[in-house]
């Protein structure tokens, strides 16, 4: 569980100043796509079959830069800022999962992306999840890594970890207590979800923090965990349907975070799940692990090609 649970310009013109995160290659490029009412940011670089990257709370689709130079020699790798989150648009709404699976639907409308590849993380695992259900024969290989997915397997037990308060933080008075003070309020996630907390560094933890502090970021982001309960009863009623994913799937959890417990939510709804862990990592599985976790995706992406 939860620790024991901008238009075409070069990436680097793009990064807040404060501080550097880890920079994607050279050639990757990004662009600004307008669809489903919002406007998405996205980074594509590589040559290849398709790869989509999502990110969760805490990140943004900065945190994939070490997985996209590893998979761009031989994928088309596709990294978006969710709705809300990153250099993407701040709208009123429109966050539930169901809603920004079709904003990834426009964001791959817009490259001409047919058959495609998911790796997601935290939130990311919800919208991709959404995603497959909607695009199911479109999917070839989806890595699930370290969060649950609403209103599927164990979720109600999950929401009983104490560690998990912040599902239901949020509101006009709760933006005010955290304005000004968002380093503050995004450390605890990266502390209290690390094994290693050292390893989410100073100068990403800035980098975060100034993109979170940016107007509407933490509205925003609150906005995503008050989706969850419209987000449960649309998964199950998908469920209830009798649909299950069929395309393989790896269930990725940190050792020191969401575990073996990953493969459990996805056994759920998946017909063909592989079970995996990411040694030595607690959540931010990209900060405190990346060779590791590098090691478990892209063998999987490759495989049956």
């Amino acid at each position: 569980m939860f620790r024991s649970l901008l238009m075409a310009t070069a990436l680097c013109a793009a990064a807040p100043a404060v501080a550097q995160v880890a920079p994607f290659p050279a050639a990757f490029k990004a662009q600004d796509i307008k669809i489903n009412g919002t406007t998405i940011h996205v980074r594509v670089g590589g040559h290849g079959p398709a790869v989509l990257l999502l990110h969760g709370y805490g990140e943004t689709g900065d945190m994939w830069a070490p997985l996209a130079a590893a998979l761009d020699d031989d994928h088309t790798v596709i990294v978006p800022d969710l709705r809300g989150m990153g250099l993407s648009e701040h709208p009123a709404g429109g966050f539930d999962k169901m809603n920004q699976g079709r904003d990834m639907q426009g964001v791959l409308a817009a490259l001409g992306v047919q058959k495609f590849d998911m790796v997601t993380h935290d939130i990311g695992n919800m919208v991709g999840f959404a995603l497959a259900t909607q695009l199911p024969d479109r999917v070839g290989h989806f890595v699930l890594i370290d969060a649950p997915v609403p209103g599927i397997g164990p979720w109600e037990e999950i929401l009983k970890n104490p560690l998990l308060w912040h599902f239901r933080f949020g509101g006009p008075d709760m933006e005010r207590l955290v304005a000004g003070r968002e380093r503050i309020y995004l450390d605890r996630f990266w502390n209290e979800f690390s094994a290693h907390p050292a390893r989410f560094d100073e100068g990403s933890r800035q980098h975060y923090a100034a993109l979170y502090a940016r107007p509407g970021g933490m509205h925003s982001g609150f906005a995503q965990f008050a989706a969850f309960d419209q987000d449960a009863i649309d998964n199950r009623a998908w469920l209830a349907t009798g649909a299950r994913l069929n395309m393989p799937i790896l269930a990725l959890g940190g050792e020191k975070s969401f575990g073996s417990t990953m493969a459990v939510v996805m056994r759920a709804a998946g017909t063909h799940v592989t079970e995996g862990v990411v040694p030595d990592s607690g959540h931010w599985i990209m900060e405190e692990n990346p060779a590791g976790t590098i090691a478990l995706v892209k063998p999987f992406l490759g495989s049956g090609r």
